[in-house]
C-alpha cells in the first residue's frame, strides 16, 4: 500500500493516493475487528501467501484428472470463458488506476482461456450450433443427437413476405390462442419489441416483451406467466434463444429475418427456430423480402433434421408428443 500511495503521490495524483490509503486502512481495520471486509478477495495473495505468477485456484482444481466436463450451449460458454479474464482485467485496471484498489487485485481473477485449456479434463461440448473451436478441438468428431425420446420433430419452417407480416402474424396468433398455445416473436431492437407489444395489446392480443432491460428476477415470472396462459405472445430480441424451453409455444415468428448481422446469423436462426421444437404443432415463420444465405442454411438444416426424425418415427412406430414440463412455483 505504501509503495502504491507513494507512486500516485509522485505523479501528483493526490486524490487517488488519499482514496487508496483510506480504503486500505478501512479494510485492514475491518479485518482486524471482524475477520473480513468487503472485497477481501482482492487481498488474497497476501492472506494465502500464494505466488501471484500461478494461475488462480478454481473448482477445476478439485476435478480428478480422469474427470469428464460437459459444457452445455458451448457456442456461448466457450467465448464467455475467453472473455471473462479480459473483462475482469479491464474493470480492475480502472479501479487500480483511480485508487480504488491495490494492484494485487489483479491476482484474484478468472482463468485465462489458455489456463483453462491446460487444467480442464476430457470435455464434451454440447450445442445445436457448435462453434469453430469446438469442432476443431473435437477433431471433427461430432455426435448428432437428432432423435428425441418424445418423437418430436424439428418445426416446419416457412418464409413469408414482410409487407403483410402484421396482418398475417395476427391471424396466426389468434389460431394458436384458440388452441391454448403460445407464440414467440423476435424483433431486432428494444424499441421495436415495445412498440409491437403496444400494437398487439391494442388489437386485443395479450402480449408482453422480454429484453435486457427487464430484471433477471422478473424474466422467470414473465415466462411462467406465459406458460400459465396469463398472456399469449412473448416478444423478445436475443433472449428467446438458448435454454428457453416453453412446451406451450407452437409458433415462432422471426421478423426482419433477412437483415444481416449477429441476430440473424445461421446460428441465431437455428437457435430461435428450435424454440418451437418442444410442441407437436411447432412451426417457425420467417418474415422476409428475400432468402439470405443464413436463412437458406438454417432452413435446409431444419428440414434435413425433420426428414430424418420423420423416417425414424415411421420405422419405429413412434407417435410424437409435446413435452410436459411442470410450471415453476412462484
Amino acid at each position: 500500500m505504501e509503495s502504491r500511495v507513494a507512486e500516485l503521490s509522485a505523479e501528483n495524483r493526490v486524490t487517488e493516493a488519499a482514496r487508496l490509503y483510506e480504503r486500505c486502512m478501512h479494510d485492514i481495520e475491518m479485518m482486524q475487528q471482524l475477520g473480513y471486509c468487503g472485497g477481501i478477495e482482492n487481498y488474497a495473495c497476501y492472506l494465502n501467501d500464494r505466488d501471484p505468477a500461478l494461475p488462480p485456484t478454481t473448482l477445476m482444481d478439485y476435478l480428478p484428472k480422469d474427470g469428464l466436463v460437459f459444457i452445455d450451449e458451448s457456442h456461448v460458454m466457450v467465448p464467455q470463458i475467453s472473455a471473462m479474464s479480459k473483462s475482469d482485467r479491464s474493470r480492475k485496471d480502472t479501479l487500480i488506476d483511480y485508487g480504488f484498489r491495490l494492484p494485487s487485485a489483479l491476482n484474484n481473477r478468472p482463468l485465462t482461456f489458455s489456463e483453462f485449456e491446460k487444467v480442464k479434463p476430457q470435455t464434451i461440448f454440447v450445442s445445436a450450433t457448435p462453434g469453430k473451436y469446438e469442432v476443431k478441438r473435437s477433431n471433427d468428431v461430432v455426435i448428432e443427437q437428432i432423435i428425441r425420446p418424445t418423437g418430436l420433430l424439428d418445426p416446419e419452417v416457412e418464409v413469408r413476405p414482410s409487407a403483410s407480416c402484421m396482418e398475417d402474424l395476427l391471424k396466426e396468433i389468434r389460431i394458436r390462442s384458440a388452441q391454448n398455445e403460445r407464440t414467440l416473436v423476435t424483433t431486432l431492437t428494444k424499441r421495436s419489441a415495445e412498440t409491437l407489444n403496444d400494437f398487439f395489446n391494442e388489437q386485443g392480443i395479450r402480449a408482453r416483451y422480454l429484453h435486457s432491460d427487464v430484471k433477471t428476477s422478473d424474466r422467470v415470472e414473465i415466462i411462467n406467466a406465459l406458460r400459465a396462459g396469463e398472456f399469449d405472445v412473448l416478444i423478445g430480441i436475443n433472449l428467446l434463444r438458448e435454454g428457453l424451453d416453453i412446451p406451450e409455444a407452437s409458433l415462432v415468428a422471426i421478423l426482419d429475418a433477412d437483415h444481416a448481422g449477429f441476430l440473424r446469423s445461421v446460428e441465431a436462426l437455428i437457435q430461435i427456430i428450435g424454440r418451437a421444437a418442444r410442441n407437436v404443432n411447432g412451426k417457425a415463420v420467417l418474415y422476409a423480402d428475400k432468402v439470405t444465405p443464413a436463412m437458406k442454411q438454417a432452413i435446409d438444416e431444419s428440414l434435413e433434421r425433420r426428414t430424418r426424425q420423420q423416417a425414424y418415427n415411421q420405422t419405429n412406430n413412434v407417435i410424437p408428443m409435446s413435452l410436459v414440463e411442470r410450471l415453476r412455483q412462484r
